[in-house]
């Protein structure tokens, strides 16, 4: 049977799941010359500075395909009938945050000291949400999103004192921070999901473009005007320091830290700028990836129609190889091991990319065969 998959979709999130790992190794054996959010310019060699940005693609790219797979679970390309994506949205969503504090937790420091809620935990949120958006009409997704999207910088003058009545949850919606801390459990909220309730919304009524009575061309075009319409907003917003970000831009003249500097987003929680040059791009890269052939993005499209599967797996072994580097080097428990040299983290990234292949494609294969509901989760 054909498949129904769109191999621009999974494409592109192959290709942010390799960039994810390229951070995640990055994070793994370079921890010891440490990034700040947003990145110090004045302190951050520029070749870190843009392999960190790469990484900026990842959870934008990734969560706004997940509100343009939501529209594609409902309105199934190999049949005319709709279907109710609300209860999937739901089950799925609480499974990723069960797997967020058990599974993806343990495997950061092998250890539950803290339960940081991130990535995952953030999408999990995000599907629950759009389970209930699904129910309403979709303009109502596109409104609120963009709403949120768009408004959501104007609340970073809200603060909270950690003894404060409101302090948690603003914490888990627009500021991170630590949500519980006490003798038994320390729980730290790392992706605040405000805005990315925002970006799933507007990605499920963006799915749209991809219904089968929509020729290539005419979603080219959407997406190129779309793309030009988010790069053209952030040069005005961003050039002029008008509003976007809480991190105003200063000009070095012809140095690199001009550029540098504004290129320099907010990712925790997203500022405006950040989601509209992501997203941008992304949309450009999308529509480029339709005029390829299918089968010349067969190995990106291998990584990103296994995402979850790839993402754990990839976290265990970078888990086993880094205990297997410290106690080969004998390094301390409060101490840092890592490579002298960025080189290092790129090799390495190919390295486990190669080797990542192959089980991740027979994941793939495997999940396409099965039957199991629990398997379609990942």
């Amino acid at each position: 049977m054909k498949s129904s998959r769109i191999h621009s979709i999974d494409a592109l999130r192959g290709l942010v799941m390799l960039i994810m790992l390229l951070d995640h190794v990055r994070e793994r054996f370079f921890y010891h010359v440490p990034i700040t959010d947003p990145l110090n310019i004045n302190e951050i060699d520029t070749s870190l500075f843009f392999t960190r940005y790469l990484a900026h693609f990842c959870a934008p790219v990734f969560i706004f395909l997940t509100g343009i797979s939501a529209w594609l679970y409902e309105h199934p390309r190999n049949s005319n009938s709709k279907r109710s994506a609300s209860s999937f949205l739901f089950k799925r969503g609480l499974f990723l945050i069960v797997l967020e504090i058990t599974v993806i937790n343990l495997s950061w420091f092998g250890n539950y000291n803290t339960l940081y809620l991130q990535v995952i935990w953030a999408i999990g949120i995000c599907m629950v949400c759009l389970s209930v958006f699904v129910k309403l009409p979709r303009i109502w997704s596109g409104i609120i999103g963009l709403i949120i999207i768009l408004g959501h910088n104007a609340l970073t003058p809200i603060q909270f004192a950690a003894s404060e009545i409101g302090y948690s949850l603003w914490a888990i919606l627009h500021d991170r921070g630590i949500i519980l801390d006490n003798a038994f459990l320390k729980i730290k909220a790392s992706y605040p999901v405000l805005p990315w309730i925002g970006l799933i919304l507007v990605g499920y009524y963006c799915g749209e473009i991809y219904n089968k009575n929509i020729s290539v061309k005419k979603r080219q075009q959407i997406l190129i005007s779309a793309g030009t319409i988010c790069l053209i907003t952030l040069l005005v917003l961003r050039g002029l320091n008008i509003y976007g970000e809480t991190l105003a831009w200063v000009n070095y003249g012809w140095d690199i830290k001009s550029l540098m500097s504004f290129l320099n987003f907010t990712k925790y929680p997203p500022s405006l700028d950040f989601l509209l040059i992501t997203i941008g791009v992304s949309s450009f890269i999308l529509s480029w990836f339709e005029d390829l052939p299918a089968k010349s993005l067969n190995i990106l499209k291998t990584f990103g129609s296994s995402p979850m599967f790839f993402y754990v797996v990839h976290l265990y072994i970078l888990l086993i190889l880094y205990k297997i580097a410290s106690w080969r080097f004998k390094t301390s428990e409060d101490t840092y091991w890592g490579v002298d040299y960025l080189w290092q983290i790129w090799l390495l990234t190919i390295i486990l990319a190669c080797v990542l292949y192959f089980p991740t494609r027979q994941f793939s294969k495997f999940k396409q065969e099965s039957t199991s509901k629990l398997i379609k989760y990942f």
